[in-house]
């Protein structure tokens, strides 16, 4: 027997028998019958609004997939380049292919020099690097205005390859801006991980090395941030590309979506929620405010994860390593005595609050030397392939403008009075 669902309009008793194909069900049948009537779904939280090979997540078992391959694999075999190839082709690439694909990106790397003069001097001192990336990111669709030929796909393969190769050129850039040290220019020698941190950190022209288990770990964050489904940010960035705006456009209003604190600004929410626990012995006294409805738990819980998000536990692994090269840090103890009161307790395990990848993806930014404004940035960074590699896919397909429908709560018709007379 087909699966399917009967829908009855119990005003006319008309029915309509609709087929549950992959777990969804057509809405341009369900209209047949019923025009006009719309899915009250405010959040879009039951809705499917994409057709898409890219990713694959259920958050009841708990697991992430990227083209098919589990995250735990992928973090633990590849690189982000080599992620960052898959998502946007569908395969892990050869070493030829992985060698050509660096060089590709080794050579957009780098920015107009008028973008450092007329751009990014343009900005207050204490500009927050998020709000700089997402400006920044919208300006370079001025210096690529052939990148508005959205329908081309070579034209989209071309501005793929420069977001993703700009992304940390950027990055680096508005946070030297910001501490009012000189810009440092790509390195050809570099790899992509290693550049974004020699952009970062390096004293001016004097040698700077960067330490390989640091390196893995940034690298490692990349993979685990690349892309996570139809996200507020990846859906953000598909409405606006579904308009065929260009790519740099699209790729801003994503990082916007991904600023929130209730999205890509959460790392930089657990960190401010630690500082202000203050030590060890408050944790207890804490989670009693949280179970009271006073205080928030940041970095446990999410949307779709009703089990422990997987990247959770790469993270915690990762950090640790992290911390065994910089040292301890007091909030690492807290947030482990954190998780284990939290686990411990009926009150987060019956609701399904597990730690996410927040809850220690800030530890670890903080610990390699980044300031919290950067932690928004960094996941920008590592989800620009997701994002991508959804527009991209999306501009492949027959897709339409998005254009949701809305349940009317307003003022029934009225007529307008005289200035004088309201």
């Amino acid at each position: 027997m087909s699966e399917s669902i009967s829908i009855t309009d119990n005003r006319t008793g008309e029915s309509i028998e609709i087929p549950i194909h992959r777990n969804g069900v057509d809405s341009a049948e369900w209209s047949k019958l019923l025009p006009g009537i719309w899915f009250d779904d405010a959040s879009f939280g039951n809705t499917s609004g994409a057709h898409s090979a890219v990713t694959e997540l259920d958050g009841s078992a708990g697991f992430l997939r990227y083209r098919g391959y589990p995250i735990e694999q992928l973090g633990k075999e590849c690189s982000f380049l080599e992620v960052a190839y898959l998502l946007l082709n569908g395969e892990l690439p050869t070493r030829e292919q992985l060698a050509s694909w660096e060089d590709e990106i080794r050579e957009e790397s780098t920015i107009h020099e008028n973008f450092h003069k007329r751009i990014l001097e343009g900005f207050r001192d204490d500009a927050h690097a998020m709000g700089v990336l997402v400006s920044t990111v919208a300006a370079l669709s001025t210096f690529f205005p052939e990148s508005k030929d959205v329908e081309d796909p070579s034209v989209r393969r071309k501005q793929i390859v420069r977001l993703i190769a700009k992304m940390p050129t950027l990055a680096a850039s508005a946070y030297r801006r910001s501490v009012g040290t000189p810009y440092v220019l790509p390195d050809p020698d570099l790899d992509y991980t290693d550049n974004f941190l020699s952009m970062m950190f390096r004293p001016g022209d004097s040698e700077y090395e960067v330490d390989p288990v640091l390196r893995r770990a940034l690298d490692l964050l990349f993979v685990l941030h690349a892309d996570h489904s139809q996200n507020c940010s990846t859906t953000a960035g598909r409405v606006v590309g579904s308009s065929l705006a260009d790519p740099y456009l699209t790729v801003s209003a994503a990082c916007s979506a991904l600023s929130g604190p209730l999205h890509g600004g959460a790392n930089e929410s657990v960190i401010r929620m630690l500082e202000e626990i203050g030590s060890y012995d408050q944790i207890d006294s804490f989670i009693n405010a949280v179970k009271a409805g006073e205080r928030r738990l940041m970095g446990f819980g999410h949307r779709v994860y009703k089990n422990y998000d997987p990247r959770a536990r790469i993270v915690k692994d990762t950090a640790h390593e992290v911390f065994d090269v910089v040292g301890k840090n007091p909030l690492l103890d807290m947030a482990l005595k954190l998780e284990e009161v939290a686990l411990a307790d009926d009150y987060f395990v019956s609701r399904k609050l597990y730690p996410n990848v927040d809850f220690y993806s800030g530890l670890t930014y903080q610990a390699m030397g980044f300031p919290v404004e950067m932690f928004t940035v960094l996941f920008a960074i590592g989800r620009t392939p997701g994002w991508l590699a959804h527009w991209d896919e999306m501009l492949s397909q027959d897709s339409r403008i998005a254009r949701p429908r809305q349940i009317y709560i307003g003022s029934p018709e009225r007529d307008v009075q005289p200035i004088d007379k309201r």
